[in-house]
């Protein structure tokens, strides 16, 4: 008797262990999480005012003539005199273009990109304050270059059309050069109405299984100072459903050899032509290691890490292998060429996030919605096919658009059909005790008939 009790709270110790450090694999941490990761757009929108150039008529025949004297004898080729033209005209620009008193209106706009993460189930996202607050200077000078970009492909478009020619690439980068000179030094370019607006894309789920992409207008709730400032903002969106959304880890700092889980949106991806337009809000898993704790040159902890990122992935969460938030990618380390060094990045960890969520007052309100997913995917990772339909069934009701949630559906019922019931780990654990109880039971009588027998 004493031996079968002892295994039976062995049963149970052993159930509740593992229970309690159970950790995700990179797929079920992506799947957990890959709901509640959302981009971020700041759209910049600004009237460009340029003076308007023209050329001057009497330099440019000038010149003309003094190629046909050049080739009196007809050496020159077309495409040669052509090559002299542009370089003389880069070579002193203020000789052939002239500023006149009119200004050409040019409507332009601009747009940062990045990620974030619900942190709560009625809206408030958590990302960069660095993704919504460019410095002005940023912000005029990246207008000019816009203006100035589209200016230069009108006027050479125009040259081309003018001169009857096809400027090659080696042409098209003079003219460029010609034009920044000519705009730097002879021309002013004035911004007007220069507005910025801030958007939370992410997905929505629709009855066919596919994704619908939310865009939705969000307003800034706090925000701290970009690096080497607290580079946190928390933004708040207003949403039809509970959302699913990212829980936080406790405030203490992780451990360094800890495996990371880093998701979001890198430009080289979002921006790449070969990938389809509406895959764009699938978020990006990367993995890795910390590497070290660091202090910012303000004195707060920085989470170094192995796991790539690239522009774009700024404000996306770092999770550990239970899912749990642990910080935000915030920059990388610069080569001596200037682009980012490869597995030298930085998150700010959680307990800056914290600090913000406390000065602010805002009350995160607990999404049962998320809980109830969780659950439903670890029913769905053991093959508990049946309970794990009942679990989505319950997200479904609660949020319709809870994204991927028909395709689990559909994928459960169908797998119920092909295979039939499946005990979930409950009804298996209650199983085996029942079986322990009735082995105790049959031990028992034995026991008792053992002795009856023994005493006569």
């Amino acid at each position: 008797m004493r031996f079968s009790s002892i295994f039976l709270v062995s049963i149970l110790t052993w159930a509740t262990a593992t229970a309690q450090n159970s950790h995700l694999s990179a797929a079920g941490n992506y799947a957990l999480n890959r709901p509640g990761v959302v981009m971020i757009r700041t759209e910049y929108t600004a009237n460009v005012y340029v003076n308007s150039m023209k050329m001057d008529e009497h330099a440019f025949n000038a010149l003309l003539d003094s190629i046909q004297r050049l080739d009196h004898g007809g050496g020159v080729s077309p495409e040669q005199k052509l090559d002299i033209v542009l370089r003389e005209m880069n070579n002193r620009p203020e000789r052939f273009f002239k500023t006149t008193f009119d200004y050409i209106k040019q409507p332009e706009q601009i747009t940062a990109s990045g990620s974030g993460f619900f942190i709560s189930s009625d809206g408030y996202v958590a990302t960069n304050c660095h993704l919504i607050d460019r410095d002005e200077s940023f912000i005029r000078r990246q207008f000019i270059l816009a203006a100035f970009r589209q200016i230069s492909e009108a006027s050479i478009a125009a040259l081309e059309n003018a001169w009857a020619a096809h400027f090659n690439e080696q042409q098209r980068s003079l003219l460029y050069n010609t034009y920044a000179s000519v705009y730097s030094r002879l021309f002013s370019m004035i911004l007007y109405d220069v507005r910025r607006n801030i958007y939370v894309v992410y997905r929505s789920g629709t009855a066919d299984h596919h994704s619908d992409t939310v865009k939705k207008p969000a307003r800034i709730v706090v925000k701290g100072q970009p690096m080497p400032g607290k580079d946190i903002a928390i933004l708040k969106v207003s949403v039809p459903a509970t959302m699913p959304m990212l829980t936080l880890a406790p405030p203490d700092l992780p451990e360094v050899g800890q495996q990371l889980y880093v998701f979001g949106y890198p430009g080289p991806v979002t921006n790449n032509d070969f990938v389809s337009a509406e895959s764009a809000i699938e978020p990006t898993l990367t993995t890795g290691i910390i590497s070290a704790i660091k202090k910012s040159v303000g004195g707060w902890p920085l989470i170094q890490m192995d796991a790539n990122i690239n522009h774009g992935s700024s404000g996306g969460p770092v999770c550990n292998d239970k899912g749990e938030v642990v910080g935000l990618t915030t920059f990388g380390s610069l080569e001596n060429t200037g682009g980012l060094a490869a597995g030298l990045n930085f998150a700010v960890p959680v307990t800056i996030l914290d600090e913000f969520v406390d000065s602010a007052g805002i009350k995160l309100v607990a999404s049962p919605l998320t809980d109830i997913f969780a659950r439903a995917l670890e029913y769905y990772e053991q093959h508990q096919y049946r309970s794990a339909l009942h679990e989505f069934q319950k997200v479904s009701r609660q949020n319709p658009q809870f994204p991927g949630i028909n395709t689990y559906i559909a994928d459960c019922t169908k797998k119920i059909n092909g295979k039939g019931t499946n005990l979930n780990s409950v009804e298996r654990l209650l199983l085996i005790l029942g079986f322990i109880g009735l082995l105790i039971a049959a031990i028992g009588a034995w026991w008792v008939r053992y002795r009856r027998t023994w005493r006569l």
